[in-house]
């Protein structure tokens, strides 16, 4: 069953219940690591929803995100919307004992009052790296009270990501990459330094195509046209379908290496970007997707 929470009118009241409350314990819940009761956990985020699976804590949770969809029986859970337009009524109408989120929930609004509410909220960090990973793992750990388990799938995945990265080391030719995160109007939003689609383009040894902004930006047809990427990447299941046939019949990117090989790589979003348990084998795809045999194990 999936349950999506909306704000609606008639939740006024309840909402100004919640903002009643907001200076009770906003000192209390600054800088919080460690939930002091994890019976009722609301998880933000399909990365932290991940983690909480694979350190075997799954059992606390009593509520997720929209972005949540893996494994397969996180989809069980509540669903309290999209993590970055949650509303306090949809996240606090599950009665969490505690609200573990990814940085970047929103919109800053609903995280203001959810963090002063009266329920323990912790942001987890996003960082798109190796070790930004790590980190998340080690936060998500501390914050249920099983740091030796997330010491433990830190040490496993560090191990992973290392072996993923050294799978083409040896490539002397790196592709370069143009990760288009939507082509909305006509318009290629492409994604520059500081995204999570630079920082899976960097670990699988390739190279971002787009340089000189970070974020996700709107490119001009000769900035595309000077990128000159040799593959476009896009991701399935995360935002409006981009198609093939769409992207191709682009004038700026049929110029380039990618539009004339017609080279194009989709790959799941949540997979692909979600910097988590699975990276390294999301790594490992897009290598291979990249360079066939020249990937080695």
């Amino acid at each position: 069953m999936r349950v999506v929470f909306s704000f609606r009118p008639a939740l006024a009241p309840t909402l100004g219940v919640l903002l009643a409350f907001a200076t009770l314990s906003a000192k209390a819940n600054e800088g919080a690591a460690v939930f002091s009761d994890t019976s009722r956990i609301a998880s933000i985020g399909g990365s932290i929803t991940e983690i909480v699976y694979a350190l075997g804590e799954e059992g606390h949770l009593v509520a997720r995100d929209s972005t949540s969809s893996f494994p397969q029986s996180a989809l069980k859970l509540p669903d309290v919307g999209y993590m970055r337009a949650l509303s306090p009524e949809g996240v606090l109408s599950v009665n969490p004992t505690g609200i573990l989120a990814l940085h970047g929930s929103g919109p800053k609004e609903t995280v203001d009052v959810l963090k002063k509410s009266r329920v323990p909220f912790i942001e987890v960090p996003d960082h798109y790296s190796h070790e930004g990973i790590l980190e998340k793992i080690r936060v998500v750990g501390k914050a249920l009270g099983v740091d030796a388990k997330a010491e433990k799938l830190a040490a496993e995945m560090d191990a992973r990501l290392m072996a993923a990265e050294k799978q083409t080391a040896s490539i002397k030719e790196r592709k370069r990459i143009l990760f288009v995160l939507s082509t909305q109007g006509g318009k290629i939003l492409a994604a520059g330094s500081d995204t999570a689609g630079d920082g899976i383009i960097k670990l699988t040894g390739a190279v971002n195509a787009v340089e000189g902004f970070s974020g996700y930006k709107q490119m001009s047809d000769e900035a595309i046209v000077t990128a000159r990427p040799d593959v476009i990447l896009t991701m399935r299941n995360a935002g409006p379908p981009i198609s093939e046939d769409e992207l191709f019949a682009n004038p700026s990117i049929a110029s380039t290496p990618a539009g004339t090989a017609r080279k194009a790589i989709s790959m799941d979003g949540g997979y692909l970007l979600g910097f988590g348990p699975r990276t390294a084998e999301a790594i490992h795809d897009l290598a291979v997707a990249l360079y066939g045999n020249q990937v080695t194990d």
